[in-house]
């Protein structure tokens, strides 16, 4: 019993040595930190440079330099109280009292996109609409005092231009070859005034959707079809601004958003380039076709008011939208035109409900009225109605 005992001793003893031998030497790490005003190699850093410099902060080195902020002031017509819209004290009113009216100065902001070396600029017709007084300011700080080429409300166009020299210019791309989903930049000046430097803000998305056509009673008057869409956010301030593809390339004008908050939600739109291009090419045709403005013929009537013939140097002048009606080129003090709030720019589109084919035709028109005068005038794309009783 004793050798048993014994027997199972050395047994036991055997197998713990063998367990023990055959565990696993477990050695600690030591961990060395690195100090924080260390030098990282060389190497290291051009890897990391390179994952940084990606295709969208390339396309924005490329397309920012000819964004521009574009200030304005706007003339418009108020108001403060109107009783010859009133169906039943209207005409009463008329005889006693003349249209109260004054004008308001409001400032603006917008963005645009130099085009050519010659300072030529493509902004959207709502941005510099009205504008009595435009300032362009370029990336570098560099000024200049904007002069309207050609507008066109109902594509929401303008062409504006600058004096300068060194100009930086955009590469216009296409828009015929722009596929849903790939990347797209935004640029632009939102709330420019808040910012002492001109630098244009970006922002980056997808094409969301191509060939958009707004709604007539959306899109107030103008025409907005084949519309970009992108969900790169389009701030107030940045109408007027490049979208720019992964390339750099400008492929369209920001133009409007759909907004409840009043601010981005993703839903923005632009005007495809080819669009833009064939208006540049249409205003190319309408200076050719420009008169001096001493060699255009002005017609006086009896209420005070001198008329031109509408024509593209008059529609140049005053910033006009309607290429119908007769223009009021001067206006005497102190008489009836003046009196009736008549304003140089304006253009007269009927009167007593006959619409004159010419400046003369509107003198005679004027001079046949022995009662009254009923006007409808085009105040920069607001129609207006002007009554008088002799």
């Amino acid at each position: 019993m004793k050798n048993l005992y014994l027997i199972i001793s050395v047994v036991i003893i055997v197998l713990l040595g063998v367990f023990l031998i055959k565990q696993p030497t477990v050695t600690k790490t030591k961990f060395t930190q690195i100090p924080s005003n260390s030098i990282v190699p060389v190497s290291m850093q051009v890897d990391i440079n390179n994952s940084r410099t990606t295709a969208i902060v390339l396309a924005a080195k490329r397309a920012s330099p000819p964004v521009v902020s574009i200030t304005v002031i706007q003339e418009r017509m108020v108001t403060t109280f109107d009783p010859f819209s009133d169906p039943f004290w209207g005409d009463f009113f008329r005889n006693f009292s003349p249209r109260q009216q004054y004008k308001q100065q409001i400032q603006g902001l917008g963005s645009g996109v130099i085009i050519d070396e010659q300072g030529d600029i493509i902004t959207n017709a709502h941005v510099v609409e009205g504008a009595t007084k435009m300032k362009v300011t370029l990336p570098d700080n560099r000024q200049f005092d904007g002069e309207l080429v050609d507008i066109d409300r109902v594509q929401d166009l303008a062409l504006i231009k600058i004096k300068g020299k060194d100009l930086p210019y955009a590469n216009l791309g296409n828009s015929d070859d722009i596929m849903i989903g790939e990347w797209c930049i935004a640029f632009g000046n939102p709330f420019g005034f808040l910012l002492e430097d001109a630098q244009p803000s970006i922002s980056v998305g997808v094409i969301s959707a191509l060939n958009r056509n707004m709604k007539p009673s959306e899109s107030g008057g103008r025409e907005y079809k084949n519309m970009i869409q992108t969900d790169a956010a389009i701030n107030p301030g940045n109408s007027g601004g490049a979208l720019a593809n992964a390339l750099g390339e400008i492929i369209g004008i920001n133009t409007f958003i759909f907004t409840h908050s009043g601010g981005s939600e993703g839903i923005g739109f632009a005007i495809p380039v080819d669009e833009v291009k064939k208006f540049i090419a249409q205003t190319k045709d309408h200076t050719k076709n420009m008169v001096s403005e001493d060699k255009i013929e002005k017609i006086k009537t009896k209420i005070g008011i001198t008329v031109s013939d509408n024509n593209y140097t008059l529609m140049r002048k005053y910033n006009l939208t309607s290429e119908n009606g007769v223009v009021v080129v001067d206006i005497e003090d102190n008489s009836v035109g003046s009196m009736l709030g008549i304003a140089t720019g304006d253009v007269i589109v009927s009167i007593n409900n006959q619409k004159p084919k010419d400046a003369l035709g509107f003198q005679k028109l004027a001079a046949s009225s022995s009662k009254q005068l009923d006007m409808v005038v085009d105040r920069r794309g607001e129609q207006i109605r002007i009554f008088y009783h002799y």
